[in-house]
């Protein structure tokens, strides 16, 4: 089934590229419960050429999880082995050759059958590995040789799952190996009722193939796959958003007693990893889903996972696509325009006004209303209702704000003042008052060569704007079909990524009302 024509987004080829990994998973994953998400990130790891780690206890199926996955391959052959102080190199690489010893005096392995000769190892227990095993892995996971006596053989191992229940130890030349491990997976056990009780009463082989042999993917396959994850694009959002959560890690790193230590090489090895996703998944381009992926390459402790996860979600939901569109620039430069605008065309005027004073938020006092009944304050609500000519009920409070009397009244043509109907008498009163220096604007008619200005620049940011909104209305239903689909992305999180989206198109929308507006005030200048 191999293709060499490129995939196109939302093409046939991309979606039956699509649909045929998910078959592959489908797979790999049946009658394994809870391990959908782990079990995508190892064939993921082994198209774009990884490795992967799994943390966790004995029993929660990460040999399983090793085993299964070699059944996506061609010929898949998988080599396993638990690690001790005690292992050597012949146990993991294969027996010196006793007859190349004897016959051409040459020190080599028979290597067939054991980790040079396999598609997928699983390594139990790894960091228990002596220095001699350590560093041929290093080699191995490289540059995909091992170093067999005189010569370099060339391995086909697609994927390395290593497992332990521990994280290396510092300060024992670990953190080489512990590095080339790209994908960091914690394992749990089955948390959901139901799921258990099936596990515990399938009697079906775990280790059964279900993968059909038109669905395995071959070596000719991944070679092509390999050219084309490279000419995956990366857009903007993406780009942009991986350089916030790095700013963010690189601050979280100043003042921590356990800092991530994100280098060059693994950042670098995240971007082909998200190629790899989005090529999967049947697209040209990296989106903003295959970006929560990071959240298993950046971590050295589990302590980690609960800030990163809220680095990359809290980056994508804020700052994505608008970021990428330089919405914060765009917003600053049609303010300033606006201000320009405004500052040109009004002159400020100072008056002072005479208010009713408000006290507590909601209350007027008025003045000597004391001497003829109990209580000073109405509420400023009740008097802002009254009219002119209809007598309205309104009530009087005391000093304690509690309601001391009903009475009727009505507004007084005076501002500031009231009218209350006591003993069939018609008494006015006044509030008390306050006086505020407000500033009023008197406007003023531009040079016509201004307006010519503004009307060239707001044809620039207005054009910009909507450029931008039928951009974003045109890819947003194609965005929207597949954020929930992701191959390797727990669909619940693409709220995050719809959100943002939704604030980007609301923002622009805005802008674009705020241009209009600005456009309509110097517009009358001209009329």
């Amino acid at each position: 089934m191999a293709d060499t024509a490129p995939v196109k987004e939302g093409s046939q080829i991309g979606t039956e590229l699509k649909a045929r990994v998910a078959s592959i998973l489908e797979g790999l994953g049946k009658e394994i419960y809870e391990k959908e998400e782990v079990i995508g990130l190892g064939l993921l790891a082994a198209v774009a050429g990884e490795s992967i780690f799994l943390l966790g206890p004995p029993g929660v199926a990460k040999s399983l999880i090793a085993r299964r996955l070699k059944y996506a391959f061609k010929d898949g052959k998988s080599f396993e082995y638990l690690m001790s102080k005690f292992s050597t190199p012949d146990e993991i690489f294969g027996p010196v050759s006793i007859k190349k010893l004897k016959d051409e005096d040459k020190y080599e392995r028979l290597t067939d059958r054991y980790m040079p000769g396999a598609n997928v190892v699983f390594l139990d227990e790894i960091w228990k590995a002596g220095p001699s095993i350590q560093n041929a892995l290093l080699t191995i996971i490289n540059e995909k040789i091992y170093r067999n006596g005189e010569k370099d053989e060339e391995v086909d191992i697609k994927l390395i799952v290593s497992a332990s229940n521990e994280l290396p130890s510092r300060g024992e030349g670990l953190e080489a190996l512990w590095d080339r491990f790209l994908i960091r997976f914690e394992l749990t056990e089955i948390r959901e009722k139901n799921n258990f009780l099936s596990m515990i009463t399938n009697t079906d082989n775990v280790y059964a193939d279900h993968v059909t042999d038109n669905q395995k993917v071959s070596a000719e396959e991944l070679l092509v796959w390999e050219k084309e994850i490279d000419q995956i694009e990366l857009p903007k959002e993406v780009l942009n958003t991986i350089q916030v959560i790095k700013h963010r890690l690189d601050e979280y790193d100043l003042h921590a007693d356990t800092p991530f230590l994100v280098y060059d090489r693994r950042w670098k090895k995240v971007i082909q990893l998200l190629r790899t996703s989005a090529f999967l998944n049947g697209r040209e381009s990296v989106d903003l889903m295959d970006c929560f992926l990071m959240v298993h390459c950046l971590w050295s402790t589990p302590l980690h996972t609960d800030t990163l996860k809220e680095i990359v979600a809290e980056t994508i939901r804020k700052h994505g696509y608008s970021v990428a569109m330089n919405l914060t620039n765009l917003k600053k430069e049609i303010g300033e325009f606006d201000h320009e605008v405004k500052q040109e065309t009004q002159i400020p005027h100072k008056i002072t006004l005479e208010e009713p004073y408000l006290i507590d938020k909601k209350y007027y006092e008025v003045l000597n209303i004391s001497n003829v009944m109990d209580g000073q304050y109405i509420k400023s609500s009740e008097f802002e209702r009254l009219q002119l000519d209809e007598e309205s009920t309104i009530g009087l409070y005391d000093t304690n704000f509690k309601l001391t009397y009903k009475m009727r009244a009505k507004r007084h043509k005076e501002e500031s003042q009231v009218e209350i109907i006591h003993n069939s008498q018609a008494l006015d009163f006044r509030l008390k008052t306050e006086k505020r220096e407000v500033t009023e604007y008197l406007t003023k008619k531009p040079h016509p060569v201004i307006i010519k200005y503004w009307e060239e620049h707001f044809q620039y940011l207005y054009t910009y704007v909507t450029d931008l909104q039928a951009k974003m209305e045109s890819d947003r239903p194609e965005q929207l079909a597949h954020l929930k689909s992701n191959l390797f992305v727990p669909a619940h999180l693409s709220k995050i990524v719809e959100a943002n989206m939704i604030d980007a198109i609301n923002d622009l929308n805005t802008l674009q009302l705020k241009l209009e507006k600005t456009r309509h005030f110097y517009s009358k200048f001209e009329e």
